[in-house]
């Protein structure tokens, strides 16, 4: 059974409320905190790209191309297509020596409403760099340069890379690849689905990669690059004002954290062995960053001084089309701890 995670209120009143599931793990699985279901399957969707781009660096394309840290980031991103993104996107083509037309990814508008509205009033000419995937596709363009893939339907499930990817998300959740759900992604390549504690005990494992033993190790290296590279360079990760983007920034490299549509998001906690899930049922992304932030708040995760820089995703107001608040969202969940059991 799915949880109330949060409200919706409008004067006095609760108007709306939305469902959904939170997971806590460690890099073992073990379920530290929860509410909702934890063995809900969902699809992992964007929140999935950072695993998806250690691809890049086993494969030796980021040596290959000399993969700088922006560019990195720009792997994990589900970035705005401002102008600064395009600018890393164009750059990966010129070092891949790839036309724009090789990005299989279409061309979206901005993912954010702010900028959406100013590209449709200045008719900008829409190309694959402003599509908010169009760094993963960089990295599986990478990957099939250095690997010798075909470039071409590198976005088919029967792809040699696409298999790749199945591969690593599999060893990082410990699922048989055999019982992962594969559906496809907005940008046309194959979205993978998990439990959701499978998805929060992945993030544990990328953020502290020494929790990789045996045949994981291989892995150890490009988490601790990327985990690096989209906290030296958050504005890569989303864009301006994005949470993805102000949450690295306000938290000293601690956390890497990453949006996937129809409302998840994932968190690994860098030296704490810890993995954050979240996936709101109804896919409403009013609801997900209030929830992010009472996790992170009822786990002891942030510092006063972080709260304060955040303090616009915790409970941010309900605004008419006067411009006015006339209600609030609000976080109305609890966690279950495991050291609550029995207490």
């Amino acid at each position: 059974m799915s949880s109330i995670l949060a409200a919706v209120s409008r004067g006095d009143i609760v108007e709306s409320v939305h469902y959904g599931h939170i997971v806590v793990a460690d890099s073992t699985g073990e379920v530290l905190a929860y509410t909702g279901n934890p063995d809900t399957v969902t699809y992992m969707r964007s929140s999935a790209k950072p695993i998806q781009a250690l691809n890049v660096i086993i494969s030796g394309a980021a040596e290959k191309f000399k993969l700088n840290q922006k560019e990195l980031a720009i792997l994990c991103s589900s970035h705005y297509g401002e102008d600064m993104h395009r600018d890393v996107i164009h750059g990966l083509l010129k070092k891949f020596s790839l036309p724009k037309e090789a990005l299989l990814c279409g061309t979206p508008l901005s993912i954010k409403p702010d900028y959406q509205k100013q590209q449709l009033l200045e008719r900008h000419v829409l190309e694959p760099g402003n599509s908010d995937c169009s760094g993963k596709h960089c990295g599986f363009l990478a990957v099939c340069l250095t690997s010798g893939h075909p470039l071409e339907n590198y976005n088919a499930p029967d792809h040699p890379m696409q298999k790749e990817i199945l591969s690593i998300l599999s060893d990082f959740t410990e699922t048989s690849p055999d019982a992962v759900p594969i559906g496809v992604d907005g940008c046309g390549v194959p979205v993978h689905a998990f439990k959701v504690k499978s998805m929060a005990q992945a993030y544990a494992r990328f953020a502290n990669p020494d929790s990789l033993t045996g045949k994981y190790v291989k892995y150890r290296e490009g988490c601790r690059l990327l985990f690096d590279a989209v906290n030296k360079e958050p504005e890569m990760l989303a864009g301006t004002g994005g949470f993805c983007t102000e949450f690295l920034r306000h938290t000293n490299g601690r956390f890497i954290g990453k949006l996937g549509a129809e409302a998840v998001y994932c968190i690994g906690v860098k030296d704490r062995n810890i993995g954050i899930a979240v996936k709101i049922s109804d896919g409403n992304y009013r609801a997900l960053y209030p929830v992010v932030m009472s996790v992170l708040d009822q786990m002891e995760l942030l510092s006063r001084k972080e709260k304060e820089a955040l303090k616009e995703f915790a409970n941010p107001p309900v605004i008419n089309d006067l411009g006015n608040p006339v209600g609030e969202i609000m976080p109305v969940f609890k966690l279950k701890k495991q050291a609550d059991k029995g207490g």
